[in-house]
Protein backbone atom coordinates (compact mmCIF):
# COMPACT_ATOMS: atom_id res chain seq x y z
CA UNK A 1 0.00 0.00 0.00
CA UNK A 2 1.49 3.58 -0.90
CA UNK A 3 1.93 6.28 1.73
CA UNK A 4 -0.64 9.67 1.65
CA UNK A 5 2.51 11.37 0.34
CA UNK A 6 2.64 9.00 -2.16
CA UNK A 7 -0.44 9.17 -3.68
CA UNK A 8 -0.74 13.24 -3.48
CA UNK A 9 1.77 12.62 -6.89
CA UNK A 10 -0.11 11.03 -9.99
CA UNK A 11 -0.30 13.71 -12.40
CA UNK A 12 -3.14 15.04 -14.61
CA UNK A 13 -2.84 16.62 -17.71
CA UNK A 14 -5.85 18.23 -19.77
CA UNK A 15 -7.67 17.25 -22.70
CA UNK A 16 -10.01 19.76 -23.75
CA UNK A 17 -12.50 20.17 -20.54
CA UNK A 18 -11.04 17.20 -18.80
CA UNK A 19 -8.16 16.88 -16.30
CA UNK A 20 -7.22 13.58 -16.72
CA UNK A 21 -4.76 11.82 -13.88
CA UNK A 22 -2.10 10.18 -15.39
CA UNK A 23 -1.90 6.74 -13.78
CA UNK A 24 -2.83 2.93 -14.08
CA UNK A 25 -5.25 0.44 -12.55
CA UNK A 26 -2.59 -0.55 -9.68
CA UNK A 27 -2.23 3.37 -8.14
CA UNK A 28 -5.73 4.39 -9.00
CA UNK A 29 -7.08 1.64 -6.86
CA UNK A 30 -4.46 2.21 -4.63
CA UNK A 31 -5.69 5.72 -4.12
CA UNK A 32 -9.13 4.88 -3.64
CA UNK A 33 -8.59 2.41 -0.79
CA UNK A 34 -6.27 5.09 0.87
CA UNK A 35 -9.04 7.42 0.74
CA UNK A 36 -11.66 5.37 1.74
CA UNK A 37 -9.81 4.26 4.77
CA UNK A 38 -9.26 7.81 5.87
CA UNK A 39 -13.28 8.43 5.30
CA UNK A 40 -11.89 11.29 2.70
CA UNK A 41 -15.13 12.47 0.55
CA UNK A 42 -13.68 11.92 -2.77
CA UNK A 43 -14.86 12.23 -6.27
CA UNK A 44 -14.04 10.02 -9.03
CA UNK A 45 -14.90 9.44 -12.33
CA UNK A 46 -14.15 7.17 -15.25
CA UNK A 47 -14.80 9.33 -18.40
CA UNK A 48 -14.34 7.95 -22.21
CA UNK A 49 -14.91 9.92 -25.27
CA UNK A 50 -18.75 10.25 -24.69
CA UNK A 51 -18.06 11.71 -21.06
CA UNK A 52 -15.56 14.13 -22.52
CA UNK A 53 -17.25 15.45 -24.94
CA UNK A 54 -20.44 15.96 -22.58
CA UNK A 55 -18.00 17.97 -20.36
CA UNK A 56 -17.26 20.32 -23.20
CA UNK A 57 -21.21 20.39 -24.14
CA UNK A 58 -22.72 20.53 -21.30
CA UNK A 59 -22.74 23.28 -18.29
CA UNK A 60 -23.73 21.25 -15.12
CA UNK A 61 -21.36 18.63 -16.20
CA UNK A 62 -18.45 20.90 -17.10
CA UNK A 63 -18.73 21.94 -13.34
CA UNK A 64 -19.05 18.53 -11.96
CA UNK A 65 -15.45 17.51 -13.42
CA UNK A 66 -13.99 20.67 -11.73
CA UNK A 67 -14.92 18.98 -8.25
CA UNK A 68 -13.79 15.60 -9.49
CA UNK A 69 -10.72 14.25 -7.38
CA UNK A 70 -9.67 11.60 -10.24
CA UNK A 71 -10.69 11.24 -13.76
CA UNK A 72 -9.20 8.40 -14.99
CA UNK A 73 -9.02 7.50 -18.96
CA UNK A 74 -11.27 5.30 -19.52
CA UNK A 75 -11.49 4.85 -23.28
CA UNK A 76 -8.25 3.71 -25.53
CA UNK A 77 -8.67 6.81 -27.64
CA UNK A 78 -8.69 8.93 -24.39
CA UNK A 79 -5.47 7.10 -23.92
CA UNK A 80 -4.41 7.64 -27.46
CA UNK A 81 -5.06 11.48 -27.51
CA UNK A 82 -2.96 11.74 -23.97
CA UNK A 83 0.36 10.05 -25.41
CA UNK A 84 0.15 11.67 -28.35
CA UNK A 85 0.04 15.21 -26.93
CA UNK A 86 1.98 14.79 -23.82
CA UNK A 87 3.52 11.43 -24.56
CA UNK A 88 3.15 10.63 -21.22
CA UNK A 89 3.17 6.47 -22.02
CA UNK A 90 0.08 5.17 -20.65
CA UNK A 91 0.12 1.59 -21.50
CA UNK A 92 -3.27 1.09 -20.75
CA UNK A 93 -6.61 2.67 -20.13
CA UNK A 94 -8.14 3.03 -16.94
CA UNK A 95 -11.90 1.61 -17.41
CA UNK A 96 -14.74 2.47 -15.23
CA UNK A 97 -15.77 -1.90 -15.12
CA UNK A 98 -12.21 -2.96 -14.28
CA UNK A 99 -11.03 -0.53 -11.98
CA UNK A 100 -14.34 -1.57 -10.07
CA UNK A 101 -12.87 -4.91 -9.92
CA UNK A 102 -9.32 -3.53 -8.58
CA UNK A 103 -11.26 -1.66 -6.01
CA UNK A 104 -13.44 -4.61 -4.93
CA UNK A 105 -10.17 -6.85 -4.57
CA UNK A 106 -8.62 -4.65 -2.35
CA UNK A 107 -11.22 -4.05 -0.43
CA UNK A 108 -12.42 -7.39 0.18
CA UNK A 109 -9.26 -8.79 2.67
CA UNK A 110 -9.86 -5.37 4.44
CA UNK A 111 -13.99 -5.64 4.88
CA UNK A 112 -15.21 -2.30 3.58
CA UNK A 113 -18.37 -0.94 3.81
CA UNK A 114 -19.83 -0.78 -0.08
CA UNK A 115 -23.02 1.10 -1.18
CA UNK A 116 -24.44 0.44 -4.49
CA UNK A 117 -26.12 3.30 -5.90
CA UNK A 118 -27.91 3.20 -9.71
CA UNK A 119 -28.47 0.26 -11.90
CA UNK A 120 -30.17 0.60 -15.03
CA UNK A 121 -33.04 -2.41 -13.83
CA UNK A 122 -33.68 -3.62 -10.26
CA UNK A 123 -32.55 -7.27 -11.95
CA UNK A 124 -28.98 -5.64 -12.58
CA UNK A 125 -29.04 -4.30 -8.84
CA UNK A 126 -29.74 -7.10 -7.02
CA UNK A 127 -27.49 -9.54 -9.63
CA UNK A 128 -24.95 -7.04 -9.21
CA UNK A 129 -25.09 -7.19 -5.34
CA UNK A 130 -25.16 -11.25 -5.33
CA UNK A 131 -22.20 -10.95 -7.73
CA UNK A 132 -19.90 -8.68 -5.00
CA UNK A 133 -21.14 -11.39 -2.52
CA UNK A 134 -20.05 -14.37 -3.94
CA UNK A 135 -16.82 -12.90 -5.26
CA UNK A 136 -16.08 -10.70 -2.44
CA UNK A 137 -17.50 -12.12 0.45
CA UNK A 138 -15.44 -10.13 3.08
CA UNK A 139 -17.01 -7.06 1.50
CA UNK A 140 -19.93 -5.06 3.58
CA UNK A 141 -22.84 -4.46 1.68
CA UNK A 142 -24.33 -1.64 3.85
CA UNK A 143 -27.25 -0.40 1.55
CA UNK A 144 -28.39 -0.67 -1.99
CA UNK A 145 -30.66 1.66 -3.86
CA UNK A 146 -32.04 2.71 -7.41
CA UNK A 147 -33.94 5.44 -8.54
CA UNK A 148 -36.97 4.15 -10.63
CA UNK A 149 -36.16 7.49 -13.29
CA UNK A 150 -33.13 7.87 -14.64
CA UNK A 151 -32.99 11.49 -13.28
CA UNK A 152 -34.83 11.21 -10.01
CA UNK A 153 -32.43 12.49 -6.96
CA UNK A 154 -34.86 10.51 -4.54
CA UNK A 155 -32.04 9.30 -2.40
CA UNK A 156 -32.03 9.81 1.20
CA UNK A 157 -28.54 11.46 1.70
CA UNK A 158 -28.24 11.06 5.45
CA UNK A 159 -30.00 7.39 5.26
CA UNK A 160 -27.25 6.76 2.98
CA UNK A 161 -24.59 8.19 5.50
CA UNK A 162 -25.85 6.71 8.44
CA UNK A 163 -24.55 3.08 6.39
CA UNK A 164 -21.38 4.55 6.90
CA UNK A 165 -19.93 2.95 3.57
CA UNK A 166 -15.95 3.53 2.86
CA UNK A 167 -17.32 3.58 -0.85
CA UNK A 168 -20.42 4.13 -2.63
CA UNK A 169 -20.12 3.14 -6.16
CA UNK A 170 -22.42 5.01 -8.04
CA UNK A 171 -24.03 3.28 -11.55
CA UNK A 172 -26.52 5.97 -13.03
CA UNK A 173 -25.33 7.12 -16.51
CA UNK A 174 -23.18 9.80 -17.64
CA UNK A 175 -23.87 13.13 -17.01
CA UNK A 176 -26.38 12.01 -13.87
CA UNK A 177 -23.74 10.11 -12.00
CA UNK A 178 -20.90 12.86 -12.37
CA UNK A 179 -23.43 15.23 -11.35
CA UNK A 180 -24.98 13.64 -8.38
CA UNK A 181 -21.11 12.69 -7.14
CA UNK A 182 -19.97 16.40 -7.68
CA UNK A 183 -22.92 17.31 -5.53
CA UNK A 184 -22.01 15.53 -2.50
CA UNK A 185 -18.36 15.95 -2.81
CA UNK A 186 -17.65 17.46 0.56
CA UNK A 187 -20.91 16.36 1.85
CA UNK A 188 -20.80 12.08 2.31
CA UNK A 189 -17.32 10.69 4.25
CA UNK A 190 -16.82 8.07 1.10
CA UNK A 191 -15.03 7.62 -1.70
CA UNK A 192 -17.95 8.03 -4.57
CA UNK A 193 -17.20 6.47 -7.89
CA UNK A 194 -18.81 7.03 -11.35
CA UNK A 195 -18.84 3.66 -12.70
CA UNK A 196 -21.65 3.96 -15.35
CA UNK A 197 -22.10 0.41 -16.90
CA UNK A 198 -20.55 -1.62 -14.31
CA UNK A 199 -23.41 -2.56 -12.35
CA UNK A 200 -24.74 -4.03 -15.92
CA UNK A 201 -21.47 -6.09 -17.04
CA UNK A 202 -21.25 -7.10 -13.61
CA UNK A 203 -24.22 -8.44 -13.20
CA UNK A 204 -24.22 -10.02 -16.87
CA UNK A 205 -27.18 -8.44 -17.44
CA UNK A 206 -25.22 -6.53 -20.71
CA UNK A 207 -22.69 -7.99 -22.36
CA UNK A 208 -18.93 -6.76 -22.56
CA UNK A 209 -17.23 -5.88 -26.08
CA UNK A 210 -14.68 -8.78 -26.64
CA UNK A 211 -11.15 -8.17 -25.41
CA UNK A 212 -9.69 -7.40 -28.63
CA UNK A 213 -12.25 -4.94 -29.65
CA UNK A 214 -11.35 -3.09 -26.62
CA UNK A 215 -8.19 -2.69 -27.16
CA UNK A 216 -8.52 -1.53 -30.51
CA UNK A 217 -11.40 1.45 -29.03
CA UNK A 218 -14.34 -0.39 -30.59
CA UNK A 219 -16.25 -0.89 -27.67
CA UNK A 220 -18.53 1.94 -28.98
CA UNK A 221 -19.37 -0.40 -31.90
CA UNK A 222 -19.94 -3.17 -29.82
CA UNK A 223 -22.45 -1.83 -27.91
CA UNK A 224 -24.04 0.10 -30.89
CA UNK A 225 -24.87 -3.12 -32.19
CA UNK A 226 -26.15 -4.33 -28.85
CA UNK A 227 -28.58 -1.10 -28.36
CA UNK A 228 -28.56 0.69 -31.79
CA UNK A 229 -31.55 2.97 -31.38
CA UNK A 230 -30.17 4.40 -27.81
CA UNK A 231 -26.63 4.81 -28.99
CA UNK A 232 -26.26 5.66 -32.23
CA UNK A 233 -27.07 9.38 -31.92
CA UNK A 234 -25.04 9.85 -29.31
CA UNK A 235 -21.70 7.73 -31.26
CA UNK A 236 -22.36 9.75 -34.24
CA UNK A 237 -22.41 12.93 -32.92
CA UNK A 238 -19.55 12.12 -30.08
CA UNK A 239 -17.53 10.23 -31.43
CA UNK A 240 -17.44 12.74 -34.94
CA UNK A 241 -16.95 15.30 -32.89
CA UNK A 242 -13.79 14.18 -30.73
CA UNK A 243 -12.27 13.19 -34.21
CA UNK A 244 -12.51 16.81 -35.45
CA UNK A 245 -10.96 18.03 -31.93
CA UNK A 246 -7.94 15.71 -32.32
CA UNK A 247 -7.41 16.50 -35.68
CA UNK A 248 -7.64 20.23 -35.17
CA UNK A 249 -5.72 20.78 -31.62
CA UNK A 250 -2.98 17.99 -32.88
CA UNK A 251 -2.31 19.20 -36.30
CA UNK A 252 -3.25 22.70 -36.32
CA UNK A 253 -3.19 24.63 -32.80
CA UNK A 254 -0.40 21.93 -31.47
CA UNK A 255 -1.83 22.06 -28.24
CA UNK A 256 -4.55 19.49 -26.71
CA UNK A 257 -6.91 22.52 -25.16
Amino acid sequence: MLTNNTLQRFEKRRLWAIEYAILDYELASDVIIEKALARQSYAVFALPVHGLITAIQDQAMQQAVQKADMITPDGQPIRWALNSFYKVGLKDRVYGPLLTLKVLEKANPLGLRIYLYGGNTEETLQKFQAFIQKNFPNIQICGAFREEKPTDNLIDIEALKATRPHIVLVGRGCPTQEIWVASQKGNIPAVMMAVGAAFAFHAGTIAQAPIWMQKMGLEWLFRLIQEPKRLWKRYLTTNSYFIYLFIKHRFFLRRPY
